[in-house]
């Protein structure tokens, strides 16, 4: 297969370009300069341009790109980029793919589970309305702005990621270094429920989400049972044989990441209902074989 990849020096974009390219696919990769070698196509998601001629025999397009959401406190500015980047780079694409004479198969599109806002302790799956707040409204105007593909014919599919268990980048390539330094804790009072997914799962699930034409819309890519922070943090400390002494309070957490800190705290328990309906099996469903499967990788 023709594949071509947005957002593919990231985690999860370059796990998913490194995996395609194992087992021998062909894969370009959406780069925002001048394209420089035969395998880089040229976009601008402020100027809505893609070099589409670049993408004629693609079979499939993953947008992947976007602002790294807990990377920077969320000041006005910085909400303006997450969205921007999501958004307009969204609209670049599904409009590019849209116009081709020939255009994919499949537009496999990035989006997160922040969609639902905070559900507590209430089990949610794809069927779920929208939530309340900035990352679920952008989650909402994110997907939305994918419409032109849909609209065009094209299967298309939200990937509604869950929090990445890797060492490698991510909010859980922050937390093993402070966990093996035996600093680690739960957050909050820790009651608020993780849907997490290994690196592993993920990359595998998008792979399914290309080759599986019965699958469209909105699909939550996390493990099938979503724990605790307090679950997590035990696992952590158990995993890597360290204690965790140090909870970090809310307030604490809202001093610091401000509006992010809701986010931190809220609560989704997420499942992944259509993965499992079509047939998807997880490498690593439990959080103690996820985080060793990050710890070899």
């Amino acid at each position: 297969m023709r594949i071509a990849v947005s957002g593919s020096s990231g985690l999860i974009g370059s796990a998913l370009v490194g995996s395609l390219r194992t087992d021998g696919h062909d894969v370009l990769r959406l780069v925002r300069r001048e394209a420089a070698a035969p395998d880089e196509v040229r976009w601008d998601p402020q100027q809505a341009y893609v070099d589409t001629a670049r993408l004629t025999g693609c079979d499939a397009v993953v947008h992947l790109a976007g602002a790294g959401i807990a990377d920077r406190r969320w000041t006005e500015q910085y909400k303006r980029v997450l969205r921007d980047s999501r958004v307009l780079g969204t609209a670049a694409v599904a409009d590019a793919v849209a116009s081709l004479d020939r255009p994919p198969s499949v537009l496999v599109c990035g989006s997160a589970i922040g969609y639902y806002g905070d559900t507590g302790d209430r089990r949610i799956d794809e069927t779920a309305p929208p939530g309340r707040g900035f990352l679920a409204e952008l989650c909402e105007e994110w997907e939305a702005a994918a419409g032109p593909a849909a609209e065009a014919g094209i299967r298309t599919v939200h990937a509604r990621t869950g929090l990445v268990v890797s060492r490698k980048g991510g909010a859980w390539g922050r937390m093993f270094p402070i966990f093996r330094a035996g600093l680690g804790g739960r957050l909050g009072d820790g009651r608020q429920y993780w849907s997490f997914i290994s690196l592993h799962d993920h990359v595998a699930a998008l792979r399914h989400l290309i080759d599986t034409a019965s699958v469209s819309g909105p699909v939550n890519l996390t493990a099938p049972e979503p724990l605790t922070n307090r679950e997590v943090t035990a696992a952590m400390g158990r995993v890597l044989r360290r204690p965790t002494p140090f909870p970090v309070p809310a307030a604490v957490l809202r001093l610091v990441l401000g509006e992010l800190a809701e986010d931190v705290l809220g609560s989704q328990r997420a499942v992944p209902r259509k993965l499992l309906d079509s047939g998807f099996t997880f490498a690593f469903p439990e959080i103690d074989d996820a985080l060793r499967a990050a710890l070899r990788r």
